[in-house]
């Protein structure tokens, strides 16, 4: 699936991932836990290097739609995060509280916001199969690196409409409330749960793996690992704020040091198979085919409305997380 370059020692390769990996989740948490470090983060750190990458670093800049439409949904959903965890207010007079997180913006804002990122890949991988199906391996500017179209792209942008499709429960949307060891109020989405998620990540690599295989190594698998580990561990229920952040991080990265990912001996390509190319994208449409086939079992056999309220509410797994959300939050 993976091929290393030549001039690398394979044992370092895998620790140079295993330190992209960490570093993406020990960055998650601090923006997540420290609201002037997510501040600085996703607010004033985009400002600084958009006049850097369209000044000193405009050469190396991939000037490519889709990179850049990547780099600000990322930097406006982390944007729209932030405020929803923390934008509130006291009338000094009634001595009333108003908070984001309870307005209809709170409970729209990460499905719509999901929803544009994915569907932004699924154009992707339609544009890539009309203009390389059959060809052999072809360059492609907007990649930056060499690309094969075929049946895969079309599969899988099939199960990128799914994952839009399966997205179930915002209704329910609310914060993390505050306790001793943990202030953050991370977004809590209690219908998300892993059935959505291992799908979802599975299709998100499987595009990467399409549409920038040179770079799926370090934007496929580390960068959607990265979100999960911290989902079932130092934030629970919290995968959408994660992914939202890591991606952040990561494309800020990406776009400033390209050359580590492109033009170093950390680079790893895709060993342009069209076997793997189809496992992988039939994969990803399978699952996420499977998860839309249970939530309309779910429906059927509950009678809910997944998109005026949360479907899986009766489950554990949903039960665990709601617990853990502030009372009366969004």
């Amino acid at each position: 699936m993976f091929v290393f370059s030549s001039e690398a020692n394979p044992v370092l390769v895998w620790l140079v991932w295993f330190g992209v990996l960490g570093a993406l989740i020990f960055l998650n948490e601090v923006t997540r836990r420290f609201k002037p470090v997510g501040f600085f983060a996703f607010f004033i750190l985009p400002v600084i290097l958009t006049a850097l990458w369209f000044t000193v670093l405009r050469d190396t800049l991939y000037i490519g739609w889709f990179h850049m439409a990547k780099v600000y949904t990322a930097t406006i959903t982390c944007i729209g995060f932030w405020c929803i965890r923390h934008l509130g207010r006291t009338n000094k007079i009634s001595g009333e509280k108003w908070h984001l997180s309870s307005t209809k913006f709170a409970l729209f804002f990460p499905p719509a916001i999901l929803a544009i990122n994915i569907l932004q890949a699924v154009l992707r991988d339609f544009q890539l199969g009309i203009t390389y199906f059959g060809m052999p391996p072809t360059f492609d500017p907007g990649a930056g690196a060499m690309v094969i179209g075929g049946p895969w792209n079309f599969m899988n942008a099939t199960a990128g409409i799914l994952s839009i499709i399966i997205i179930t429960g915002f209704t329910g949307i609310c914060l993390r409330k505050e306790t001793k060891n943990d202030k953050s109020k991370s977004i809590l989405w209690p219908d998300m749960l892993w059935f959505y998620i291992i799908p979802y990540s599975i299709w998100n690599f499987a595009y990467v793996y399409n549409a920038i295989p040179h770079r799926s190594w370090y934007n496929g698998l580390a960068l959607l690992i990265a979100p999960i580990i911290c989902a079932f561990t130092t934030s629970k229920g919290s995968w959408i704020q994660h992914r939202g952040h890591t991606l952040a991080l990561w494309v800020y990265f990406a776009l400033t040091f390209p050359m580590f990912l492109d033009n170093s001996i950390w680079r790893v390509d895709s060993v342009y198979n069209p076997t793997v190319q189809f496992t992988v994208s039939l994969v990803s449409l399978l699952s996420n085919a499977a998860v839309l086939c249970y939530m309309l079992y779910r429906m059927k056999r509950t009678g809910r409305n997944p998109y005026k309220g949360e479907l899986y509410s009766d489950l554990k797994g949903y039960q665990k997380i709601k617990a853990m959300a502030e009372t009366g939050a969004a």
